[in-house]
């Protein structure tokens, strides 16, 4: 059976965010605004997906345009040289007893491409009021900026460093069906 069937994410109801330790003492938070994926499932059966996502670096957004400029200059994502983030998926196992799966795939920033695993929750499938069929999914993960060469950084004189090695990723997708199917994914009961 090919991969014939497509689903696209609902922008409006979708999230890709990040949160990095700050002076060693609070986090900041942020996201990307715009971002779009192609993928395709074996009928409508999530555990065969091939996701490949797109994410616009330009549209990064901390809350703070002064931090915003920073994050998109060339000591970090360099959006000027480097203006998309990608991830293309490889495979994705099978649901824990929480219902959790992991997802690998390659992360593509600033031409660098890096293996990462993300968590992967199941939140449901339902078909909405208008007859399509959607699937909710949380993805987080952690990866070390360092890999991609975000390596700008200072030490405080307090100890410890300005911004985090860490980068945590969290992901809210809600897809539609652009066919109408079944979905066979396991969702275990919480």
């Amino acid at each position: 059976m090919g991969k014939d069937n497509k689903w696209s994410i609902d922008q409006a109801h979708s999230e890709i965010g990040f949160r990095v330790r700050h002076l060693m003492i609070s986090h900041v938070k942020g996201s990307f605004k715009n971002f779009d994926a192609s993928i395709h499932t074996e009928g409508a059966d999530f555990s065969t997906a091939d996701i490949d996502l797109w994410i616009d670096a330009d549209s990064i957004s901390s809350g703070d345009k002064d931090r915003d400029n920073h994050l998109k200059a060339d000591e970090f994502l360099d959006v000027e040289h480097h203006g998309q983030i990608t991830f293309q998926s490889h495979t994705i196992g099978k649901a824990d007893k929480e219902g959790n799966h992991t997802l690998w795939g390659d992360l593509t920033i600033k031409q660098t491409t890096k293996r990462i695993s993300l968590n992967v929750h199941f939140g449901g499938l339902i078909v909405d009021p208008w007859g399509k069929e959607r699937a909710g999914f949380t993805v987080t993960g952690v990866i070390n900026r360092k890999d991609w060469g975000l390596e700008w950084n200072h030490i405080i004189a307090a100890g410890g460093w300005i911004v985090d090695d860490e980068v945590y990723i969290f992901c809210e997708m809600e897809l539609t069906n652009m066919g109408v199917k079944v979905m066979d994914m396991e969702l275990v009961p919480g």
